[in-house]
């Protein structure tokens, strides 16, 4: 026969023991679980009482009574996550919502020539003394280069008259650019971003996206300025 020798807390300290070796798992262990758990433990101790000092119906009520609050905060931890991830969503989904008509500038290298004009931002990752643009057509023709001159670290946002290097207007329509920026004569990261128009927003599993001008799929979290 197999004698265990028990106090007031032992079903709490051994429960207590349990979770903290189980490590990472407990943490992510759902209710039911939990009660599976106590349930098997307290029959255990059940099983192993010491005859001459049984557990009393006083300390089957407490454990219980932890087993309840155990449980009860599991599932109000799982509604309140729950909660806090459709506020969040909705908050997300309100936020695109107001961007719808305007302009934005994301990651890309287009550039859409309308109304003899053209729009398009550089994220720079350091400040630099020559910011160089070149615009190309869909043919990959240079059509236009030109200098921003010293720019410092961040957003820098550009404009075309929509001329060629002859002084031409040329065909509106989508282009290409690419960008060279150095600093004391070393090349610096210079992100390339596209200007365009919020058309329309979508929420799904992946998130809120946008379509922006020509570009479908582009994450909320993508938008680099809103103009």
């Amino acid at each position: 026969m197999v004698n265990a020798t028990q106090d007031t807390n032992s079903a709490a300290a051994l429960f207590a023991s349990l979770n903290a070796n189980s490590g990472a798992a407990a943490t992510t262990s759902t209710a039911a679980d939990t009660q599976d758990r106590f349930l098997k433990l307290l029959v255990t101790q059940m099983k192993n009482q010491d005859p001459l000092n049984p557990m009393d119906n006083a300390q089957v009520t407490s454990q219980m009574a932890q087993l309840s609050t155990v449980t009860g905060i599991d599932k109000l931890n799982v509604t309140l996550q729950a909660l806090s991830d459709s506020m969040a969503s909705s908050q997300s989904l309100q936020a695109a919502a107001t961007m719808i008509g305007h302009g934005v500038l994301v990651p890309g290298s287009g550039v859409d020539l309308a109304n003899g004009f053209g729009h398009g931002g550089i994220d720079l990752a350091q400040s630099v003394d020559r910011l160089d643009i070149s615009i190309y057509d869909q043919a990959g023709a240079l059509v236009r280069n030109f200098s921003l001159g010293a720019q410092p670290v961040g957003l820098v946002n550009w404009q075309w008259d929509g001329r060629n290097n002859s002084g031409n207007s040329v065909t509106e329509g989508s282009y290409i650019f690419t960008v060279d920026a150095a600093q004391a004569g070393k090349k610096v990261d210079a992100a390339a971003l596209q200007f365009g128009m919020v058309n329309s927003v979508t929420q799904d599993s992946q998130g809120v996206t946008l379509s922006v001008g020509q570009l479908d799929g582009i994450a909320l979290s993508q938008v680099r300025q809103i103009l």
